[in-house]
């Protein structure tokens, strides 16, 4: 592997631009003169404009149900649905969208490593290696449950991590959550917004990232590339996420800027990575290279972008090995996070793992899952009347909503705040008794704070 510049001598930006071109220009292949239906596109990753009709038959869906879900689907066209569409369980994962922001801890100790690490920029290669780590989880494509209000996620025995998420709105659905060991301190105010596109759904990430290196506290600012979910009726469903990561050190001013390359004809670039660490004066001072779902290398560069006489390429970060032909595509750290060998003493009520609907699906009875899912949704909507019948208003119990609006590239955040209660519940959660695992799986999930809803 060399350096990321490319296409001849035009530069890794040119190569970027033509890339990116190619993508919008050349894979999508319209299927309306053969399906019949207006506005579907249907992409095959490994192929080329021509195999559009073949991979329009592919795909988990039958033919019956493919039909009818485009004809309800096909009004949202353009639209958000982040929680707007009722979906069938059989596109979900037995994992809550909580969980899904705690699979960002797999490889912790690429942040334990940039917090030790005395270069400025190679911190930045750690901490962005860390960020880039987690899309090898992302590119699954079952859907997670959406949180219920009040929802919560708590993650131990982990790298010496401590993990809270909680849902802190519905409308708009936004989660919140902190993460913590003698290294650094994660905190993230997520507000995932949609768009609809008939056979596809692009997924903005509205939201603000940020880590704390404790031992200089130096504070690093993440922004990720959108992702687009591709394929989602009609043929195999496949994850891309093309465009920039940009990690930002806010102590000092240096960053870091990758290009995720989009996926071209015949899988051309896809997965592939590359990008530089700059320092205050936008100067590159390292190279980083590689493939977000296998391993990320770093070299260190001229002015040019070039890599310096003498280094060498090197590995930061491998993805683990992971569980063959795994029904959910999960890593075995997914599977952890179901479990209870990740459930601190004293687990909250409204966890997720506790969830009927999560644990029916993990169980593969897809019919008490549907109906465990209908009931929590509408025991949802009975808590919001009585809640503001009573003239009461939702408050997370574990993070503040500040007055801090911070803007995205997609829209303006409000900005959650971790209130540092969690941290003395756990405190004293972890001197109480042993729980076993018989007694947690007979707990009922309740995330209502206004009394426990019957079921009715």
């Amino acid at each position: 592997m060399g350096s990321p510049k490319k296409n001849q001598n035009k530069g890794f930006f040119a190569s970027m631009t033509s890339g990116l071109s190619m993508f919008g220009n050349a894979i999508h292949r319209s299927v309306n003169g053969l399906l019949g239906y207006e506005g579907l596109e249907v992409i095959n990753p490994d192929g080329g404009k021509e195999d559009a009709e073949e991979e329009a038959h592919k795909g988990r869906w039958k033919q019956e149900d493919r039909d009818s879900y485009w004809k309800m689907m096909q009004n949202y066209v353009g639209a958000d649905i982040t929680s707007m569409v009722t979906l069938p369980v059989l596109i979900f994962e037995p994992m809550t969208m909580l969980q899904k922001m705690a699979e960002l801890m797999e490889y912790s100790h690429l942040l334990d490593k940039a917090d030790e690490c005395e270069d400025p920029y190679m911190r930045l290669v750690y901490a962005t290696s860390w960020a880039i780590s987690v899309y090898y989880a992302y590119q699954r494509t079952w859907k997670p449950f959406n949180p219920i209000l009040g929802e919560t996620y708590e993650m131990t025995n982990h790298g010496g991590v401590t993990f809270i998420s909680e849902q802190v709105s519905h409308h708009p659905p936004m989660s919140a959550g902190h993460a913590e060991n003698e290294h650094f301190t994660y905190d993230v105010t997520s507000k995932l917004k949609t768009k609809f596109l008939g056979n596809s759904l692009d997924v903005y990430p509205v939201g603000r990232t940020q880590v704390t290196l404790k031992r200089d506290g130096v504070v690093l600012e993440l922004v990720p590339p959108l992702t687009k979910v591709n394929n989602l009726i009609f043929g195999r469903t496949w994850v891309d996420s093309p465009g920039e990561m940009i990690m930002t050190n806010l102590t000092t001013g240096d960053k870091v800027v990758l290009y995720f390359q989009p996926c071209g004809w015949f899988g051309a670039g896809r997965y592939e990575v590359d990008g530089y660490v700059y320092n205050v004066a936008e100067e590159p001072k390292i190279l980083m290279t590689g493939k977000w779902n296998e391993s990320m290398s770093y070299q260190p560069c001229d002015m040019e972008g070039e890599p310096l006489p003498g280094t060498e390429l090197k590995e930061v970060w491998h993805v683990a090995e992971v569980p063959e032909n795994d029904k959910f595509q999960y890593t075995y750290f997914a599977h952890k996070l179901n479990s209870l060998e990740t459930a601190p003493k004293k687990l909250l009520a409204s966890d997720s793992r506790l969830r009927p609907d999560r644990y029916a699906l993990e169980r593969g009875d897809m019919s008490k899952a549907g109906a465990e899912k209908s009931s929590l949704e509408e025991r949802q909507r009975t808590e919001k009347r009585n809640r503001e019948a009573q003239g009461h208003k939702f408050m997370p119990r574990w993070f503040d909503l500040t007055d801090e609006v911070t803007p995205t590239p997609w829209g303006d955040l409000e900005v959650y705040r971790y209130n540092g209660k969690y941290s003395e519940h756990r405190a004293a959660a972890d001197g109480s008794y042993d729980v076993d695992e018989a007694d947690v799986r007979s707990m009922e999930f309740n995330p209502w704070q206004y009394g426990n809803i019957s079921n009715e």
